[in-house]
């Protein structure tokens, strides 16, 4: 027990290494890593983005950075499952706090969440944004391809948010028909996964729907998503309403017919093969939430982008 510290988000020395706090105690920052404004030599950020005016059912999602960073406490420092390592020991990863926004003017929304997101970006850091609706989606896309260029996207989602827009809505289900429109991500090389609901188009996306990777095995959804990606720049989104209300009760659109919190997590264990350069999970309402199943959910999501960073740090 000595050799135990308390609030590593604050006292720890080193964007390097495992904390020491209980799971029950300590400042909760995401996996306990250092808070700090200070991206220099970081392989990886977290960052909030506490927004949920866009919703069209119910809010509460700009509580979900709160919800998935304290969720995230659960991950002691034993080696990371299902990644059998330490992921920070050579992963320098930090927690950049949240993105401030102007309540009452939602119209510079979009705008902030750009400018900073690219801040971030500029320094060679991998971005993982935690939400917030998935309406912050759509400026975090801006903000990568200004850097990569066109970019895959590989949305698991119960929507496929391409329904109308007029370039100026703040809207959480019209993003990617904005995006495709835009030339922000390549339609040809995109992929949503875990359809359950109709929009009026496609927009050219490849679709897995819900009932279609119920029959599918994970090994099965990720080749599917490997062979439409190809070797494209790409961003992963995911909305924490892509599982079964049984799994994630805590978001604000939910939708029966979903697949379950391990099987989507097996699909994206193996999509260490793509060449990912930024991700999200987003959604998460804690108002809606039952012992935190939701966050817990979300959090593991975003664990699971740090393992396949650092297993692809591992590789060089």
């Amino acid at each position: 027990m000595p050799s135990k510290s308390i609030d590593h988000a604050f006292t720890g020395r080193s964007n390097l290494g495992t904390a020491g706090d209980p799971t029950y105690a300590g400042a909760l920052s995401f996996m306990r890593r250092r808070y700090t404004k200070n991206v220099k030599g970081a392989d990886a950020v977290v960052w909030g983005i506490p927004f949920d005016a866009a919703v069209s059912n119910r809010p509460g999602a700009r509580f979900g950075p709160q919800a998935i960073r304290r969720a995230s406490a659960i991950f002691d420092n034993d080696p990371q499952y299902p990644f059998h390592r330490d992921l920070f020991a050579d992963l320098a990863v930090i927690d950049c706090g949240d993105c401030l926004l102007d309540y009452g003017n939602h119209q510079k929304t979009p705008g902030t969440i750009e400018r900073e997101a690219a801040k971030l970006i500029r320094s060679a850091a991998f971005l993982v944004s935690l939400g917030g609706d998935h309406f912050v989606t759509w400026p975090l896309l801006k903000a990568h391809a200004a850097k990569y260029g066109p970019l895959a996207l590989v949305q698991f989602d119960a929507h496929q948010d391409t329904w109308f827009d007029d370039g100026k809505r703040i809207d959480h289900g019209s993003f990617v028909a904005r995006a495709v429109r835009d030339g922000v991500i390549d339609a040809e090389r995109s992929i949503q996964i875990g359809i359950r609901t109709h929009a009026p188009e496609d927009c050219g996306i490849r679709i897995l729907y819900g009932h279609e990777i119920e029959e599918m095995k994970a090994a099965d959804i990720a080749t599917a998503i490997a062979e439409r990606v190809g070797d494209a720049k790409t961003y992963v989104t995911f909305d924490i309403d892509c599982l079964d209300p049984a799994f994630a009760p805590g978001t604000g659109t939910p939708v029966a017919g979903g697949p379950s919190t391990a099987k989507m997590l097996s699909v994206l264990r193996q999509l260490g093969g793509l060449d990912i350069v930024g991700a999200d999970i987003v959604e998460v309402s804690p108002p809606y939430d039952h012992a935190d199943i939701t966050a817990i959910a979300g959090a593991t999501v975003a664990q699971h982008y740090l393992g396949l960073l650092a297993e692809k740090k591992a590789r060089r």
